[in-house]
């Protein structure tokens, strides 16, 4: 679905369980910023339910990266707030419980690097727009923010 995504080489996933702890399943990295798209597994079905990112480009044109907690992506996955102000490490199992979600599977991407310097708010937008185009409304998860 998102053709755009294959050029960047520095990607993994994870997978969240309800009994997981978020920060020790988080394999993103916590020194950098990309985009991530995340799963829900349910019933035998797989449902894309959110797109995210972690930084944007600051007034010089550089990269902000997180600093706080962990820092990086790691940090925008784990302790960034959803669904109220309240951290993902918490409200993602909560959801999941209320939504009889079986697993997340949480795919990352880096798109600031050395070879590559996407801002991840605009590849963000292209995924979410893309998104749109296909199912005429946005991941559910996004649509509850």
């Amino acid at each position: 679905m998102f053709d755009e995504l294959q050029k960047y080489s520095n990607n993994n996933h994870f997978f969240l369980k309800e009994n997981d702890n978020l920060k020790d399943v988080c394999n993103a990295p916590s020194d950098q910023s990309g985009v991530y798209i995340v799963y829900a597994l349910k019933k035998g079905r797989v449902e894309l339910i959110y797109i995210g990112r972690s930084g944007k480009l600051k007034a010089d044109g550089t990269m902000f990266i997180r600093k706080a907690g962990l820092g990086g992506m790691k940090d925008r996955l784990v302790n960034g707030h959803q669904f109220g102000k309240i951290a993902r490490k918490i409200s993602w199992i909560n959801q999941m419980k209320k939504e009889q979600i079986e697993a997340l599977d949480v795919y990352w991407y880096i798109t600031c690097s050395n070879q590559i310097n996407d801002c991840p708010k605009e590849v963000e937008s292209i995924l979410l727009k893309r998104y749109f185009d296909i199912y005429d409304r946005l991941p559910r998860w996004n649509a509850k923010l």
